[in-house]
């Protein structure tokens, strides 16, 4: 079977869209989050969506079936924020490894029961935390951090080691907000890598431009934030959320001419409306990732926050027959630089 890398050359790849939104269509009360096993939990777990893993399985299997259906590529693990330090809002910090190794074990069922004998892959998802490394949260005290780059570390590295325990194809480090955070998680993997003595799984990256200034929420130009991940020899780096497709086609279009890797982009349904609802329909969301896969801008496209199986569906249905963005030259220059490098150090 042909690996990603061979797929990413020949068209543009298909990831799924939110997992949120899905869920909320289901209504899912606090006993419904709880489950048999959490009945007794001393705090509400409503919201914990992560926990559904091992509580509705079902569930997140029937969304994960539902993306597939819709002609995803890849599917993302229901784990944004299955690492310790988000958890410790539920006081289920300890449950953090489990969660990852469950996740990842049901996208790959759901990816097994496909019928059309495509290849299908899990991303197991990496969420930016809830605290930031860059950012103080006192206004008071600017030099004041809630959480050191080893803790972040720590964290990332158990939730990396539950999602290949589950079996996991690629490293998806996304909606990243603040890149030292997202450092630690580079960091995290190649050490998880590296202790263990295995072949990397190929890492996706993608960030966020909070709001038409095109800066991260910390302050980085799309162009620095490249330039400071661009050591992890990613697979892929992208955007995803914030903005919808329309308001983030410059970014994009940015990012396409600097980036050496393949580059991804899976937006909005538009911008939330006074309600807090997306309201973009699905050929509209498609109309324009039509315009960037036309004008070359991307090799995997997808949808974030409002965003489902309908919007894949088009998404899909409206790039398939347009070639992919092609590699610029100086990524088989790096290749064969590195190609030389293992020779030599071999």
């Amino acid at each position: 079977m042909a690996n990603i890398k061979e797929l990413l050359k020949e068209r543009i790849l298909i990831i799924d869209g939110a997992m949120g939104t899905m869920i909320q269509r289901y209504k899912l009360e606090e006993e419904d989050y709880r489950g048999e096993r959490f009945k007794d939990w001393p705090s509400d777990v409503k919201g914990n969506n992560d926990l559904l893993c091992l509580t509705q399985p079902n569930i997140i299997r029937e969304i994960h079936g539902k993306y597939l259906d819709a002609g995803a590529d890849i599917i993302e693990t229901n784990t944004f924020n299955s690492q310790r330090i988000s958890l410790a809002d539920y006081g289920m910090e300890s449950l953090a490894y489990e969660i990852n190794v469950a996740a990842a074990r049901i996208a790959k069922e759901a990816c097994a029961l496909v019928g059309s004998g495509e290849q299908k892959f899990v991303a197991g998802a990496l969420g930016p935390l809830n605290k930031t490394l860059s950012l103080s949260p006192d206004v008071n005290n600017p030099g004041y951090r809630a959480l050191t780059f080893d803790e972040a570390v720590e964290a990332y590295y158990e939730q990396i080691k539950g999602l290949v325990d589950g079996g996991v194809d690629l490293i998806l480090i996304e909606t990243i907000f603040d890149t030292l955070n997202a450092k630690a998680a580079i960091f995290a993997v190649k050490k998880y890598f590296r202790d263990v003595k295995q072949p990397e799984l190929p890492i996706m990256i993608s960030g966020t431009i909070t709001d038409a200034s095109g800066r991260t929420l910390s302050g980085q130009t799309l162009e620095a934030f490249y330039t400071s991940i661009r050591h992890a020899r990613p697979l892929s780096v992208g955007l995803n959320c914030a903005l919808g497709a329309q308001e983030m086609r410059t970014h994009i279009e940015e990012l396409s001419q600097i980036c050496e890797c393949y580059t991804s982009a899976y937006p909005n349904a538009g911008l939330p409306n006074a309600m807090g609802e997306y309201d973009e329909q699905p050929e509209e969301t498609a109309h324009f990732i039509e315009d960037w896969a036309k004008e070359g801008f991307v090799n995997i496209v997808g949808g974030c926050c409002g965003t489902t199986p309908d919007h894949i569906r088009h998404i899909a249905e409206n790039v398939k027959r347009i070639k992919p963005r092609a590699l610029p030259v100086v990524e088989t220059v790096l290749q064969n630089t590195k190609e030389s490098e293992e020779i030599s150090v071999a």
